[in-house]
């Protein structure tokens, strides 16, 4: 089943144990296989290909925990930074969004908007290790992370050990040139919590965060047709941890969006 049925089937047996029978117990945990009988690293990248998006698969929206998604009509033009998580033994060989069985030992991932099935570049910001992923489920459902991996793909992006790592998600195409090397340059991760076309709008919210004395930020004018924009930036941000906790501790200032930049 997938994921979003799992929660639900789960949902289901605490409502009504008595009536449902359950033949192997469900994994609440996740982690990595036991034994690993594969080369992981000789494993290939996924191939970009045309796949059509069926509506059932990808709805304008839905809703995962009471918090609603909202599908993306396209993959075009689609990059963003964030944060990286990888899943692999809870869900393995269980359904996917698209009906396929998930299999930890191949080149997918999971996201919450991009339509379904789509193919995406992830490069670790700090290895600039680069692999393409066929993206073929829903999540992950973590509030701060952009791209669940597949057990591989975090093996060879190297995000196993640790979990999670700062990485940009670039939408790619059979046209795409995956032979260029592709290298992000920028290795200072922000996470920006406000713009305003006033910059008194600007200071007053730096001086806010400035009083939860977590780190240091900056408010950066950019010009744009008809004036200035500026906006507000936390860091730079050291480690996943690090951005966890200061995106949890901005909600006492009233700031429940934030996106992560480098540069």
């Amino acid at each position: 089943m997938s994921r979003l049925l799992l929660l639900f089937s789960f949902c289901c047996l605490l409502g009504c144990a008595q009536e449902k029978v359950i033949e192997q117990p469900i994994k609440i945990t996740d982690g990595r296989p036991s034994e690993v009988s594969v080369d992981i690293n000789a494993i290939p990248d996924a191939v970009p290909q045309f796949e059509p998006w069926s509506p059932s698969v990808n709805p304008p929206t839905y809703t995962v925990l009471g918090k609603p998604y909202k599908v993306l009509a396209t993959n075009k033009g689609y990059v963003k930074k964030g944060i990286a998580s990888w899943y692999g033994t809870k869900f393995h060989q269980h359904k996917t969004a698209t009906g396929e069985e998930y299999d930890m030992f191949a080149m997918t991932a999971a996201h919450k908007t991009l339509p379904i099935p789509s193919y995406v570049r992830v490069t670790h910001l700090d290895s600039q290790k680069s692999i393409v992923v066929r993206v073929n489920d829903r999540g992950p459902f973590h509030e701060h992370r952009i791209i669940d991996l597949s057990y591989a793909a975090a093996v060879k992006l190297g995000l196993e050990k640790s979990g999670t790592g700062f990485v940009e998600v670039v939408a790619v195409f059979p046209e795409t040139n995956l032979n260029n090397t592709h290298a992000v340059s920028a290795q200072k991760i922000y996470i920006q919590i406000g713009a305003f076309g006033a910059k008194e709008n600007a200071l007053n919210l730096q001086q806010r965060f400035a009083e939860l004395r977590i780190t240091t930020s900056r408010v950066v004018r950019v010009k744009v047709a008809g004036g200035s924009v500026y906006k507000v930036q936390v860091g730079p941000v050291s480690s996943v941890e690090e951005a966890d906790d200061i995106t949890i501790k901005i909600k006492n200032i009233g700031v429940h969006k934030s996106h992560f930049i480098s540069e």
